[in-house]
């Protein structure tokens, strides 16, 4: 539903145990620290008593209003997502037999960190292949083409070059390629190879088990960069005509009651379809997650901002109540909180 407040939520709840008598004896409210005078004129009608330590035994959290820029906000549910512009697969080309593995599920690796080696009967048999045509290239162009036919010479040369990139493209390193190639040793040729992680992230996925064997594509690492993540928000059609691209989003990951439950975003992207069984589209933000202290499949909520932004005064919404037919916030003056018109 669209929030029609410009003063948002930022702070705590706190619940009013005892009371005057002009507000009931159990009363939910919020109450907000400010000097003198911030917040307006207010009278003594509905002003609760209560010192610093009966406010901590009750639970009552104050905080000091800022100014922020805010605008009109729509409220969506969202489900944190991997960034899938941070995130790959690990894959084998070619089928073979894990023989160790070297990273673990929730590990954090580094760009070219080793991640599984396997074994290959067909990159045993494409290594052994690459040494006998490097030698081959190798005693070709040692006789030159005095004594070899120009034919004879281009073609043991693609030969080399093709052997190299076949194995290279199995999964072989230039550096393993070299080794192998330079020893000259059929006994080299033992189809060992390592994948070796493509980002520096985090293992989200490690779906296999030592021997077991493999089909080339198979997925056997998932890899992110957690240091960003995407929320997909559901918004009604009526709602999503107001947001556009690059829009500041708050989200609530938790109750909302402590700053650490507060995260800022914008939008990514606008999905163009509705969804059929929901009948919303889907919204793409992007938020910061340094610390990984969200994770992928989390509900949340979002808050959107819709229409141009002002410079304002702002009490948490949550913070307002509604008495006597007017909204009020509860502002602290010394040990009183005194109900202040909003």
């Amino acid at each position: 539903m669209k929030n029609s407040n410009k003063i948002l939520s930022t702070t705590l709840a706190a619940l009013f145990l005892s009371t005057s008598a002009l507000i009931p004896s159990t009363y939910s409210a919020y109450a907000q620290e400010t000097h003198a005078g911030e917040a307006g004129e207010h009278g003594e009608e509905g002003v609760v008593e209560m010192n610093a330590t009966e406010r901590e035994k009750n639970g009552v959290i104050t905080a000091k209003l800022t100014r922020q820029t805010l605008g009109s906000e729509v409220a969506a549910p969202g489900e944190i997502a991997l960034n899938q512009y941070k995130t790959s697969y690990v894959t084998s080309r070619i089928a073979g037999q894990i023989s160790k593995r070297h990273a673990r599920l929730g590990q954090h690796v580094k760009r070219g960190a080793p991640l599984v080696t396997l074994t290959s009967v067909e990159l045993a048999g494409a290594q052994g292949e690459a040494i006998v045509a490097h030698q081959e290239w190798q005693r070709v162009k040692a006789l030159g083409t005095d004594i070899v036919a120009k034919r004879r010479y281009v073609e043991a040369e693609i030969a080399a070059q093709l052997s190299q990139a076949k194995i290279a493209a199995f999964g072989m390193t230039p550096k393993a390629v070299d080794r192998l190639l330079a020893s000259g040793d059929a006994s080299k040729a033992t189809g060992i190879f390592t994948l070796y992680s493509g980002q520096s992230g985090t293992v989200m996925k490690d779906s296999f088990v030592i021997g077991e064997l493999i089909e080339p594509g198979r997925v056997l690492f998932e890899i992110t960069d957690e240091s960003t993540a995407w929320v997909n928000v559901k918004v009604s059609s009526d709602d999503a005509e107001g947001i556009e691209v690059g829009a500041s989003v708050r989200i609530k990951t938790g109750s909302g009651y402590k700053e650490t439950d507060w995260k800022l975003g914008k939008v990514l992207q606008l999905g163009h379809q509705i969804d059929e069984s929901t009948r919303t589209f889907s919204v793409r933000v992007e938020m910061d997650n340094k610390g990984d202290n969200l994770h992928a499949g989390q509900f949340v909520t979002a808050f959107l901002q819709t229409g141009n932004a002002q410079d304002v005064l702002a009490a948490p919404a949550d913070a307002i109540t509604f008495m006597q037919g007017q909204n009020i916030v509860f502002v602290l003056e010394g040990d009183k909180f005194l109900p202040t018109p909003v």
